[in-house]
């Protein structure tokens, strides 16, 4: 009986599903990003089994430019969040009376066959238990639903690998020197180390001298 089960949940997965993706820009402490997204890992990507879900944190400043793009595209005055984006069609803000009008965003290029397909799959996950066991069926779908990393760290990577590039110029650099130029720095180096030594014995000498006739005065004076 699991064996005919399985078979019967896999042959739902076999069509020609060309799902629009989708993107959801989200903030992590939004209770309606969360439930845009719990909408989206739970049910969508199992619904519709070549969908690609991306999640996009808009508190994180690598990813503000690109949220502000899409609010101009979507012709959104405010910044609310979620927003989804499937293809053309833009959805702000989440609410469950939405659902089907995502689905219908996300079919809008899908055969006849896929979309029984996803209607199939649907109707297995109406109940909580059908539900739980669908999603251990297709557990690899969990994969679909990813998080956009965040480009800072690669921002952060190009300046170190501009600091070690800055860095090898200047060995190189250096290591063009002519050997007469470096000769020349090598005595400067010396002759002002020569000179620092110079002036410490000058100075030690002087103390000395000073100390030597102040004993000479004060021996006078008392005779």
């Amino acid at each position: 009986m699991k064996k005919m089960l399985g078979a019967l949940a896999g042959a739902m997965f076999i069509g020609n599903a060309v799902a629009a993706d989708l993107t959801i820009y989200h903030m992590p402490t939004c209770p309606h990003c969360h439930h845009a997204r719990e909408f989206a890992s739970q049910k969508l990507v199992y619904e519709y089994p070549e969908l690609k879900v991306t999640t996009i944190d808009v508190t994180q400043e690598a990813n503000r430019q690109d949220f502000m793009d899409t609010l101009k595209k979507c012709k959104y005055e405010s910044g609310g969040v979620p927003v989804m984006v499937i293809g053309e069609k833009c959805f702000q803000g989440y609410a469950d009376s939405m659902a089907d009008d995502v689905r219908a965003a996300i079919e809008v290029d899908m055969d006849d066959a896929a979309k029984a397909t996803a209607a199939e799959n649907k109707k297995s996950m109406e109940t909580e238990e059908g539900a739980k066991a669908f999603r251990e069926a297709h557990s690899d779908r969990a994969s679909a639903i990813v998080e956009r990393e965040i480009k800072e760290t690669a921002q952060e990577e190009k300046k170190e690998e501009s600091k070690t590039e800055e860095s090898k110029a200047e060995e190189v650099k250096t290591e063009d020197k002519p050997a007469e130029q470096k000769a020349e720095e090598k005595t400067a180096e010396n002759t002002a180390a020569t000179k620092s030594n110079d002036s410490w014995v000058f100075y030690v000498i002087l103390i000395v001298l000073v100390a030597g006739l102040g004993f000479v005065l004060t021996r006078k004076g008392k005779k």
